[in-house]
């Protein structure tokens, strides 16, 4: 039996009829509909030729390749029973069953080594992937299990390779490369994905770009440690492989005991990565905990550090009233002891010192003013230096002779003990206090203990707290963009994107987040004119432009802004709240330029009747008069109205007169999509480190 799955331009075609495991015949662009004759033909013309020196029956790759079935690259499944030494796995199907439309069931039984893999598989109604499988041992004592992977095969035309890398307040940059023969393999070992996490491993046919080239992509959805890979062999086939990396010893089934590996998203495009985007981010909205308008966020650290009274707090929140902010979020220095970030991490209770009253002063000084209020919180972690650490040190994570890491140990989640004082003490604030917002940190990597039971723990932590209180959202942070994937993202409300506010650097940062996580999650602050990380000072149009395309929120003492300022940032946030429906839920599209220089993004509306795009300069151009501006996404036939739209100062040029189409003059411009992306506009010169934006609306 042939299985043909189609949705949203993609097509999966399995072949299931036995006895072993179901091959894949076919992953990427749709196909067509194909009667069942034109699927037997299909497989049946599929199956490689018998070459010399090999085995002596074609190979193909299966849904669980292993050495046992010929399949020489990284197999699907490695485990052993102790003392029988690596297992010879060679899987059996024994059904498969239909999970609606699809979805598949697909159960398979080794019964050598005594164990079953039941094969969740789903091609979603965007077009998106996702297989997961489960392990149970069904024999008697354990089996050691050492890797659980999905695998699944690219074209030989896909030749070139994009994932990313990066370090703390510099995530997601991305890094290419030709993808030759050998396996090009990603690790994980944080304990969380990790500020280098490869996070979207994408394949494609050379030169693909961000409109343009077909792409094969994997995202393992996991916040703990995992490997992701693509591989090439001399033998003739391609994969794209992604599983949870598990240690030595670390994953020990009992007899009749079960493993479920994380679901491993694949999503391919014909249009390069916004097409994948194009998937991605409708999938993530239909089953997203977000719901409600983004609220404008002021977040307390770079403002005030550890500076907390009520007074310079009182002040900030009436500044933030001022300009139309929402909520109101006191980061870290609230708990008792707490005043610096060497001690007192895991006390969490309300200083006594800096709170005499407690919070509710400030939270009623905050609700008087319109806004809700969120708390800063790091519950996985504690410092030596805390009455925690000193009252339970079989709590903590690790040798007690490890080094720190910014003063922090590891709190062991999977401690029945540690967790049920931890949610205690969380729902206890909950309910002491009205929170409508918890910043969740985690500023460190793990370095000792297993990540699986840690991340396990944690996600039940997560969903625990949420229960105890309905509506409560949740930042996912990890001393920035750490810990971001799919995995995370199901649990909570929006991200920290990174740790850094300097827009020069968040340009490229939300850019590459954005290709897999929707807009809406991307918390994204204006800071001060001098950035805390970097040291480089923006102009406050640059920093407003860039904060405006995601979550926005201000990271900065606005006591300190001149009222022109204020008056600025007010206007940013009126504009932000006007557009916010269209940025949260419209399509995300990127222009493909011949300037790295120059980059233009935007989102447009699902039904092509408006969009925002920004023109940004990261740098100087590449020539005097730069390509056009050539808007894409909008509907061809449709015309727009074209109108720049000011977002705090006016950018700074290097023009002695403008663009014709923007002078004072020129009047209203309306022109078709199609001539918008096709021919574009002139661009105006604008100097490095500025941004002007535009909106289009239909006719």
């Amino acid at each position: 039996m042939i299985r043909h799955l189609r949705a949203a331009g993609t097509a999966l075609v399995l072949d299931i009829s036995g006895p072993g495991v179901p091959v894949i015949v076919h992953w990427g662009g749709d196909l067509g509909a194909l009667d069942p004759a034109d699927l037997a033909a299909l497989a049946a013309s599929s199956v490689p030729p018998v070459g010399p020196s090999s085995l002596d029956v074609p190979v193909r790759l299966s849904l669980l390749p292993t050495l046992a079935a010929g399949w020489s690259g990284r197999p699907g499944i490695a485990g052993f029973r102790p003392g029988a030494g690596q297992a010879d796995l060679a899987f059996e199907l024994l059904a498969v069953h239909e999970r609606g439309v699809n979805a598949l069931a697909i159960e398979l039984v080794e019964r050598n080594a005594s164990v079953t893999v039941l094969i969740d598989l789903e091609l979603t109604v965007q077009g998106v992937l996702r297989l997961r499988h489960t392990l149970t041992n069904t024999g008697i004592g354990s089996f050691e299990l050492a890797a659980l992977d999905v695998i699944l095969p690219v074209p030989d035309r896909a030749r070139e390779l994009l994932d990313f890398t990066g370090l703390w307040s510099h995530e997601r940059r991305p890094q290419r490369s030709l993808l030759g023969q050998g396996v090009w393999s990603r690790e994980s070992r944080h304990g969380r994905p990790g500020h280098d996490d490869s996070f979207l491993t994408v394949v494609g046919t050379p030169g693909f770009d961000f409109r343009s080239g077909e792409a094969w992509a994997v995202h393992e959805a996991w916040s703990g440690d995992k490997r992701v890979w693509a591989e090439r062999s001399a033998l003739g086939y391609a994969a794209l492989g992604a599983g949870e990396l598990l240690e030595p010893g670390e994953l020990s089934l009992a007899g009749g005991e079960s493993y479920s590996n994380p679901w491993t998203v694949f999503v391919y495009s014909d249009a390069g990565l916004d097409g994948l985007s194009a998937r991605l981010h409708p999938w993530i909205r239909s089953w997203s905990t977000v719901s409600g308008p983004r609220p404008v966020v002021l977040n307390t650290w770079e403002a005030v550090y550890f500076d907390h009274d009520l007074d310079t707090l009182g002040r900030l929140v009436d500044a933030a009233a001022r300009v139309g902010v929402e909520r109101f979020v006191l980061d870290d220095g609230w708990f008792s002891g707490r005043t610096d970030d060497q001690r007192a991490l895991g006390d969490w209770f309300v200083d006594a010192t800096k709170w005499p009253d407690g919070l509710h002063p400030l939270i009623e000084r905050v609700h008087a003013a319109g806004l809700d209020f969120g708390l800063w919180v790091e519950p996985e972690m504690v410092n030596p230096d805390s009455d925690l650490a000193r009252a339970h040190p079989d709590w903590l994570l690790g040798s007690a002779t490890a080094p720190t890491w910014r003063g922090q140990r590891l709190l062991d989640l999977a401690n029945s003990e540690a967790f049920a004082w931890l949610l205690e003490r969380l729902t206890a604030l909950l309910a002491e206090y009205p929170i409508a917002y918890l910043k969740w940190d985690h500023n460190r990597d793990l370095l000792g203990g297993s990540a699986h039971r840690q991340t396990v723990a944690l996600y039940q932590l997560i969903d625990a707290v949420r229960a105890a209180q309905p509506g409560l959202e949740i930042e996912s942070c990890a001393s920035g963009g750490g810990r971001i994937d799919l995995g995370i993202l199901e649990r909570v409300d929006r991200v920290w994107t990174s740790d850094t506010n300097d827009p020069l650097e968040r340009q490229q940062i939300q850019r590459y987040t954005g290709v897999l996580v929707p807009p809406e999650y991307l918390g994204g602050h204006l800071g001060a004119a001098t950035a805390h990380t970097t040291g480089r000072t923006s102009a406050l149009g640059f920093r407003l432009a860039t904060a405006l395309f995601g979550s926005a929120g201000i990271e900065w003492d606005l006591t300190k802004a001149t009222p022109a300022e204020l008056d600025q940032v007010g206007a940013w946030i009126t504009i932000y709240k006007q557009r916010r429906a269209l940025l949260h839920s419209g399509v995300v599209v990127h222009a493909e330029g011949s300037d790295p220089a120059l980059e233009l993004h935007g989102v447009v509306a699902q039904d092509g009747s408006s969009a925002v795009f920004e023109h940004v300069a990261v740098a100087a151009p590449r020539t005097a008069l730069p390509a056009p501006i050539r808007f894409p996404g909008l509907a061809p036939e449709r015309r727009y109205r074209v109108r720049p739209l000011l977002v705090g100062p006016v950018p700074q040029t290097v023009q002695t007169i403008p663009p014709a189409w923007l002078s004072a003059e020129a009047g209203e411009l309306v022109l078709t999509g199609a001539v918008l992306a096709r021919v574009g506009l002139p661009a105006p010169l604008i100097t490095p480190e500025q941004a002007v934006l535009f909106t289009v609306d239909a006719v």
